[in-house]
């Protein structure tokens, strides 16, 4: 009986004669060129793979494609299903306008480079992969101690968290006469005055924050992680100062639940740190780009 050629890093396996990844066992969605990817990669461990030589291997010189697109979309679909992120590969790492080079350890059974290098046009699609389950994660966290879930998850919560400050902000200057009128029942008139003061200051440099870190979520920045932690002392200052803003409605909700809005709105900044670590980890390379 012929021995099953597979090879396997982490909790992950290949097998070359079926063209399936598994997890765990379980098949992942993962087919065509992403798979082929993974497969010239895992032939190479350790060692660089240039884009040219995923071009010759993958697209021959009479296929006519957006090579560059064609290759990011599936590195791209390669990482999501791994659960990996460019910024801190676990897997596979990017050198910029080079190529890309596979980092973790590799076990092959009984599998040899040239039955790799054979295996990589004859990839077979799965026919019944199965999903694997919905925010499944690959490992826990090595600084949180908490299960990585997929990168967009964090992601999306943390540019909610803009938007609602983004809102915050907008709605304040919106009413500002209205902020007014509600100072100088309660504050004399100098109190009143710099309450309305650092309001305007505080939101006119929190709008174009608030854009930047949306749209560096939204797009993926690959520096987020590495710059949030430089503009945290700035987001902290101002989340706090805004932590307050519930007690301006404190007719409308009264005095406790000022207070318990107030509470939590305390401790947001702080959740921000921690998704902005989820999404792009730290203590890893944070070099490689996508």
């Amino acid at each position: 009986m012929a021995e099953k050629k597979t090879i396997t890093f982490g909790v992950f396996e290949v097998d070359l004669a079926a063209g399936e990844l598994r997890k765990s066992g379980m098949k992942l969605r993962l087919q065509g060129q992403p798979l082929q990817v993974l497969v010239l990669l895992l032939e190479r461990p350790g060692e660089v793979v240039t884009r040219e030589e995923l071009r010759q291997s993958l697209w021959p010189s009479d296929t006519f494609v957006d090579f560059d697109h064609s290759l990011n979309t599936a590195i791209n679909k390669l990482r999501d299903t791994l659960g990996d992120s460019a910024s801190s590969p676990r897997y596979i790492e990017t050198l910029s306008r080079r190529g890309y080079r596979f980092i973790a350890p590799v076990q092959r059974n009984p599998v040899q480079r040239s039955d790799v290098r054979t295996s990589v046009s004859d990839v077979k699609q799965p026919e019944a992969a199965i999903q694997p389950p919905t925010g499944a994660c690959s490992a826990l966290h090595p600084e949180l101690e908490i299960p990585l879930p997929h990168r967009a998850v964090p992601r999306a919560l943390f540019a909610l968290i803009q938007i609602m400050y983004l809102a915050f902000y907008l709605a304040a200057l919106f009413r500002l006469h209205a902020i007014q009128v509600l100072a100088d029942l309660y504050l004399p008139f100098w109190g009143a005055n710099t309450l309305v003061a650092v309001l305007i200051v505080s939101a006119g440099v929190g709008i174009p924050l608030r854009c930047y870190l949306i749209s560096a979520a939204a797009f993926d920045y690959q520096r987020l992680g590495e710059t949030f932690r430089r503009i945290f002392p700035v987001v902290l200052a101002l989340d706090e100062l805004w932590a307050v803003a519930p007690f301006l409605l404190i007719q409308n909700i009264g005095l406790g639940g000022a207070f318990a809005v107030s509470a939590a709105l305390l401790y947001v900044p702080f959740s921000e740190r921690t998704l902005i670590r989820m999404a792009y980890l730290q203590n890893q390379r944070t070099a490689a780009l996508r």
